[in-house]
């Protein structure tokens, strides 16, 4: 039994965290929050734009989305550098290659053109999950891993920050000073991850080129399997995230701050969801939670079609759609630490984080689309509402074996 639990030992690395690990995880989850503030400036000023530069609904989608594009792709280049780099220096990276595309973002604030192509470079700042979920899962034990996971993503309420504080902040300082204050937030971040943030010491450099690596990664069916649950699950997270300012200012007529607090509400309600749905993950099993978040999301998208009114019945329906997506981000990622050897979580994770973000692309660009021919945004509820049902109904035939 001994020698057993040795071996164990062995191939885990550990079976307790590591001394240091809850600050790595505290400094990771900040720096994660921290650049996902960045990469959401665009969408809680939709109706700036909009109104500056006579947008149409399509163009708007267009301008709120696009960030989300470099975030989603990047995050498979960015996940393979982790492997090698570690997540000390790939957060530090992140953080200061981002001010560059958050000042220029704040400085083209009156061309649409500007705004497109900074916003897409934007989207760097996005990328930061594919380093915290490896850097996170090296200084926790199997058992633990879904907690970490799901304590790490807490940070997308960085979201939720910038849902809330963007229009509060450039109501009183102007759109540029806003920008700035965001620049020196990263600029502080990313010092802080230098000189306090640490890579495991279980963690090894991958040696392996990038192109193998991805594409040893992209041989295992569970990275296949796990990115169509990720692209609805944080897809769903990021489209509404991203898009809600703009659907509550046109479909329900807020002003801009009103939509943007209504806003940070949901981002809030996935951000305290994702690590219970990491927590319940270690406990009841991942696959639990997923179906609960599919399921749960399919019903709430149902409700949300019918238009009800604002705030009590709209309003719930909203949350509790945010926390179902959440739950199933926490309920992803855990099945990650499961199902994907160690070595390779920082490229498959790229792989699956891009996937997600892909699935958060698309539906806003869907949304202006719908509602400019329409007029209303009942089709892409229903179409949310049969995607998620039929990955819940995927879920449970695929991973129904998994402990």
């Amino acid at each position: 039994m001994s020698m057993m639990n040795s071996k164990t030992s062995a191939i885990n690395g550990h079976t307790t965290a590591r001394p240091g690990a809850g600050t790595n995880l505290a400094l990771a989850t900040v720096a994660f929050a921290v650049t996902f503030w960045a990469w959401n400036l665009v969408g809680p000023l939709s109706k700036t734009y909009t109104d500056a530069l006579d947008l149409t609904p399509t163009q708007t989608s267009i301008l709120v989305a696009f960030p989300v594009l470099v975030g989603s792709l990047g995050r498979i280049p960015v996940g393979v550098l982790t492997d090698r780099y570690g997540g000390r220096m790939m957060f530090t990276v992140i953080c200061f290659v981002s001010i560059i595309p958050t000042l220029l973002v704040g400085l083209s604030h009156g061309s649409f053109t500007g705004l497109l192509l900074w916003g897409f470079f934007l989207g760097i700042a996005g990328t930061s999950f594919a380093v915290g979920i490896p850097f996170a899962n090296a200084w926790f034990p199997p058992t633990r891993r879904g907690f970490a996971t799901g304590v790490f993503g807490a940070g997308m309420g960085g979201t939720a920050l910038s849902a809330f504080l963007t229009p509060q902040l450039v109501s009183a300082f102007g759109l540029l000073r806003t920008h700035l204050v965001m620049c020196a937030a990263l600029a502080v971040m990313g010092a802080v991850m230098w000189l306090f943030a640490r890579d495991s010491p279980d963690w090894r450099p991958s040696t392996e080129a990038a192109l193998p690596r991805i594409r040893d990664a992209l041989k295992i069916k569970a990275t296949w399997q796990l990115s169509l649950l990720y692209a609805v699950a944080f897809g769903g997270f990021v489209a509404f995230s991203t898009y809600l300012p703009t659907l509550l200012t046109i479909s329900y007529e807020f002003v801009q701050t009103d939509a943007g607090m209504r806003a940070a509400g949901f981002s809030l309600a996935a951000v305290v969801a994702r690590p219970v749905g990491g927590m319940l993950s270690d406990r009841i099993g991942p696959v639990k939670v997923c179906l609960a978040s599919f399921f749960g999301a399919t019903g709430m998208a149902v409700v949300l079609s019918f238009h009800p009114p604002a705030e009590i019945p709209a309003g719930t329906s909203f949350v509790l759609m945010a926390v179902a997506l959440g739950l199933g981000t926490g309920g992803v990622f855990a099945l990650v630490a499961k199902l994907v050897e160690p070595a390779r979580v920082g490229t498959v994770t790229g792989l699956v984080g891009a996937a997600g973000g892909l699935g958060g692309y698309f539906p806003p660009l869907l949304m202006g689309v719908i509602y400019q021919a329409t007029g209303d945004y009942v089709i892409g509820f229903w179409l949310l509402a049969v995607t998620a049902l039929l990955v819940g109904l995927f879920t449970m035939r695929v991973f129904r074996q998994v402990r």
